[in-house]
């Protein structure tokens, strides 16, 4: 919900997810879908595709084919991308630019080093880039959030996939997997016994 309002998404909007396979993403393109945006997300293995087309998304392409930006340009046409929620901005902000439609906004999730972006990309078609992170949120958007949440999953347009499950014992060993996997299929969850 945050990442959809932090957009300024309006319905009929194209919103792209970047890694939309894993638990945030999944969200993601389940809100997205909710709002009356047309969905598209990436996932780099089969089942990932399969999740990200069974949570919300139109159409799925493969982060991991050399040419899969150019299906997606393919695919919203020369309009280009309003939205794009972007979960590894370290290795795809630069490309996330050239998809863009003007006026488009790239929502930065995460990263996990530098990238070097040609400012132009944002002036030719008056695009912005912005980061969010939920620890800056007050307690009345935390309260905010939850309502929509809690009212989404009531209704069953938000439907939580769960990936991986680990012991807290065994949170080192989650961070590893989830750092050096080949692909994110739902929520990493941490058991408390």
């Amino acid at each position: 919900v945050y990442l959809l309002s932090s957009a300024r998404v309006k319905p009929g909007e194209s919103v792209l997810v970047h890694g939309a396979s894993g638990g945030v993403g999944i969200a993601a393109c389940q809100i997205a879908r909710a709002y009356g945006l047309k969905v598209l997300g990436t996932a780099s293995t089969e089942e990932g595709q399969k999740i990200v087309l069974e949570n919300g998304a139109h159409k799925v392409f493969n982060h991991k084919e050399a040419n899969y930006i150019d299906k997606i340009k393919k695919s919203v046409g020369e309009k280009g991308v309003d939205v794009i929620i972007e979960m590894l901005a370290n290795v795809n902000l630069s490309k996330d630019l050239n998809l863009l439609s003007h006026g488009g906004r790239v929502i930065v999730v995460g990263s996990r080093g530098p990238i070097e972006i040609s400012p132009r990309d944002t002036m030719i078609k008056e695009s912005s880039i912005k980061g969010v992170t939920l620890f800056s949120s007050t307690k009345e958007e935390f309260q905010q959030f939850a309502a929509a949440l809690q009212a989404g999953m009531e209704i069953g347009w938000l439907r939580p996939v769960i990936g991986p499950q680990y012991s807290l014992e065994k949170a080192t060993q989650a961070h590893e997997n989830i750092i050096h996997s080949s692909g994110a299929t739902g929520k990493m969850i941490l058991l408390l016994k």
